[in-house]
């Protein structure tokens, strides 16, 4: 029996797999009693992990945006290293920005994927406490953009496509940070990589959390993994600032839009890459050759395309991201333009007064 649903521990679960849970550890106590005993319980086991696949489906066809949050955020869930140990063939790691230092939070590098040499620029989480501290959790500085814009002039000055893999909860927004010049640090890498002269594909793989994600996330092709997410402020952060309470996240969630499915719809991405059944962390194999199979795919179609016609195409893409015709904005508008016309039409009007002639 493939084991794609069990590699996580009993303590990995989330709060809404509690049905899953409890039939973990059941199957986990069958296999005990078999090694102890003899007893053969592999009809029961397999019972059991049908039941299991069941119930995953039910739930993770049905996740709040909420819940979608927990699942782009587990602790088991494959992050930036995990990609370029099996997806990427003979990376070697590119350092530095030439200014101030070398930011651990986004990693460049070269490599091959397929058949295809690329450039992959990826924010790295960490796996455990000390590799968390050690990128600040995933958290970039200004000179971690600038490492990346540096290393995508190189590409581009030798022709290698860029692939960017997009996983923080946002830039750091520390004082250090905000004095050597954070948010000119972002604003010049959406500037100049709306230019590069190269084909760009961009993948939120967990966390795409405002600037920091947007900061290596303007390309020709935008995707998201099924359970990630993409905002303009975590959860949290808009449920401090419109509540003043971080505990209505789930409501902030729901408010922002946040889902793959959500911003397909709104088109601001291109395409939603499928994760296995109960997300990414439950079987980082097959979600990863996902994510592989994606780019070799794109990257074969836009190198059939002329750089000038590519480069006039994102730009277009680009400034079409929020618009909206006058008609569609209309439409959307006139059920409320009623409302407010019948309500002025219920207030009676007053009698002006004639001021006496004297």
């Amino acid at each position: 029996m493939p084991d794609t649903v069990n590699n996580i521990a009993a303590e990995d679960h989330l709060d809404f797999e509690n049905d899953v849970a409890d039939l973990d550890r059941q199957m986990k106590e069958l296999r005990r009693l078999t090694s102890i005993k003899g007893i053969d319980y592999s009809a029961e086991t397999r019972r059991l992990h049908q039941e299991q696949v069941a119930q995953l489906k039910r739930i993770y066809s049905n996740l709040t945006p909420w819940q979608t949050v927990q699942v782009a955020r587990h602790p088991k869930r494959p992050i930036l290293t995990d990609y370029l140990h099996l997806m990427v063939k003979d990376f070697r790691e590119l350092h530095g920005d030439r200014s101030f230092g070398n930011d651990r939070a986004i990693v460049t590098g070269l490599g091959q994927i397929g058949r295809e040499k690329v450039l992959i620029v990826g924010q790295n989480k960490g796996r455990n406490t000390k590799e968390k501290v050690a990128c600040n959790f995933g958290c970039p500085n200004p000179e971690g953009y600038r490492k990346a814009m540096a290393k995508m002039k190189f590409a581009e000055k030798f022709g290698i496509p860029i692939v960017t893999l997009i996983d923080t909860p946002g830039a750091y927004p520390g004082i250090g940070a905000e004095e050597r010049g954070q948010a000119q640090a972002i604003a010049v890498n959406l500037a100049q990589m709306s230019r590069l002269r190269v084909p760009i594909i961009c993948i939120v793989i967990g966390e795409g959390g405002s600037g920091g994600a947007l900061g290596i996330g303007v390309g020709d092709r935008l995707a998201m993994l099924e359970f990630a997410y993409y905002s303009v402020i975590s959860p949290e952060g808009c449920a401090a600032i419109l509540w003043r309470d971080g505990s209505q996240a789930p409501l902030a969630a729901e408010a922002l839009k946040l889902t793959s499915k959500d911003i397909l719809k709104l088109g601001v991405i291109d395409a939603v890459i499928p994760e296995p059944l109960g997300g990414a962390h439950r079987n980082l194999h097959d979600n990863i050759y996902n994510v592989e199979q994606y780019i070799i795919k794109t990257l074969r179609d836009l190198k059939r395309t002329k750089l000038d016609n590519l480069l006039e195409n994102r730009y277009k893409k680009l400034r079409s991201i929020g618009a909206a015709s006058s008609e569609k904005l209309r439409r959307k508008t006139q059920a409320a333009a009623d409302r407010i016309a019948v309500a002025l039409q219920a207030i009676s009007p007053r009698s002006k007064k004639v001021p006496a002639k004297v």
